[in-house]
């Protein structure tokens, strides 16, 4: 079993999701079963998939879950353009770099773990 406490990406993700719950808090009220619920869960997901994956078994089982939380960040950066094109936010270009560095650590994780090999 891998710490993924002591993984940059899941850190990272972490801080990504506490950066989301801070500016979708502004987002408007009728929002709050829409667009402010599901940029929460998706955000929530990618440390929360690096998590469950890491406590997997095998690498093959973790590479799964880093493409699941791949899938998540992706997701997320189209909610948060929503959000932009709704001009719900203004200058989210912090937040989005916060993202691209998330999605850029599991970019590489996921490489080390192909480059690796799996075992079943």
């Amino acid at each position: 079993m891998k710490d993924h406490k002591e993984l940059d990406v899941w850190q990272k993700s972490m801080d990504f999701v506490q950066s989301v719950y801070e500016l979708t808090g502004n987002f408007p009220k009728d929002e709050v079963y829409g667009l402010t619920s599901q940029l929460r869960r998706s955000a929530v997901s990618i440390p929360s998939n690096i998590a469950e994956g890491a406590a997997r078994n095998t690498d093959k089982e973790f590479l799964n879950f880093l493409h699941i939380a791949q899938g998540s960040a992706a997701e997320a950066e189209t909610q948060l353009l929503i959000a932009q094109r709704l001009k719900y936010v203004g200058n989210f270009e912090p937040l989005l770099t916060e993202l691209r560095t998330v999605q850029k650590l599991l970019h590489g994780l996921m490489r080390h773990y192909k480059t690796k090999g799996t075992n079943s």
